[in-house]
């Protein structure tokens, strides 16, 4: 038998990229928050470290989000 794809909607797949790109957008404001306490125990070079890559990872995914709106139009 065979399996037939079903395509989804652009609504449907809107709402699977956000669900997608929140989990990392979380996950870049968790190593920032965690780059922040580590800045506040004293370790100021490695928390700064953390911070700098949660803004990047942050700033890359947003790249990636523009881009994406930009061709689905």
């Amino acid at each position: 038998m065979k399996k037939i794809k079903r395509r989804l909607s652009e609504h449907e797949e809107f709402e699977l990229m956000k669900l997608v790109l929140d989990k990392f957008l979380w996950l870049a404001v968790g190593l920032a928050v965690f780059g922040l306490w580590r800045v506040l125990k004293g370790a100021f070079i490695e928390g700064a470290v953390l911070v700098g890559g949660g803004i990047l990872f942050m700033l890359l995914f947003t790249w990636i989000i523009v881009k994406e709106f930009e061709a689905m139009r």
